[in-house]
């Protein structure tokens, strides 16, 4: 129980520690590369953008306070662990957000609007995306996009663009400069990439086979650590005409190490066979994210 416990902590720990690295990448990109140029991001950040150069409104202020309405909203939605691990990304990004603007006055690529928009954008995509693969979020659209995820099977990436695409366009209102609309489209695509890249890359998934004398001695220690479940199944050597046990693991991609290493420490003779799995389903993996079909909708 006390290992439990203290495992439980410790990934806390570092969902907060990696939500923190994230949000210092977002700021980086939004404040150094494209906050300069005039380059528009997305979601709430977007918005900031176009009230700075529009009216003078220092983009913290109007960052925290949209953010603040819908933090209501998500609390109800979404729950108080998301909520806590948002408000928590809110403050860090507005607090970085604050220093860079006073405190850090680099602006790189000013004369180079289009890299400034590709660079910029993979900081912002990639932080958000390290956010949200520890239960986390920046805030604003990524809000909607998480509540939309929750109930369909939709990329974040994509809930995020389809969300954005006027925030962006708004700019033209500020600028009358249809470039500047485009630089924005630029980093809409580049972020929602990274987002994808980095979400999927830190969920995928892989299965064993074991085929080994010692598979009860393997089985213990895996579901030990990395704490996972195995399926012995009965097998048969065709060439041996032996007997024997298979275990069949489903784990996360980041886990195969320590199962390699478990199963040379314990048969360094064993059989192992790995391969990756598109998706995993159930308790420790992901969960179904199934709509109500029109035919259900119908007959309701």
């Amino acid at each position: 129980m006390l290992r439990t416990d203290r495992r439980a902590v410790t990934n806390e720990i570092k969902d907060y520690l990696m939500i923190l690295i994230g949000m210092v990448s977002y700021v980086m990109g939004w404040t150094i590369f494209l906050l300069p140029n005039n380059i528009t991001t997305n979601g709430v950040p977007g918005i900031a953008s176009v009230l700075y150069w529009g009216l003078g409104i220092p983009v913290q202020y109007t960052y925290f306070t949209l953010n603040a309405i819908l933090l209501a909203i998500a609390l109800r939605v979404l729950g108080l662990k998301f909520c806590m691990k948002t408000i928590y990304a809110v403050f860090v990004l507005t607090v970085s957000t604050a220093f860079f603007r006073n405190c850090v006055h680099v602006h790189l690529l000013e004369n180079q609007p289009f890299m400034a928009s590709i660079i910029g954008a993979i900081f912002c995509g990639s932080g958000i995306g390290l956010s949200f693969s520890f239960n986390g979020s920046t805030g604003g659209t990524d809000i909607v996009a998480t509540i939309i995820n929750k109930y369909k099977d939709i990329s974040l990436g994509r809930v995020i663009m389809m969300c954005d695409i006027f925030i962006i366009s708004s700019s033209y209102f500020v600028f009358h400069n249809f470039e500047q609309v485009i630089y924005g489209y630029v980093v809409l695509w580049v972020t929602a990439f990274c987002i994808d890249q980095v979400v999927n890359s830190m969920r995928r998934s892989v299965q064993f086979f074991i085929i080994s004398d010692k598979y009860k001695e393997i089985a213990s220690r895996i579901n030990v650590s990395p704490r996972r479940g195995a399926t012995v199944i009965d097998a048969h050597g065709f060439y041996s005409g032996h007997e024997v046990k298979m275990l069949f693991i489903l784990a996360k991609k980041r886990e195969s190490g320590v199962i390699f290493h478990i199963i040379n420490e314990i048969d360094p003779s064993a059989f192992v066979s790995q391969s990756n799995v598109i998706g995993v389903y159930g308790n420790g993996f992901d969960k179904f994210k199934t709509g109500m079909s029109k035919f259900q909708k119908t007959k309701a």
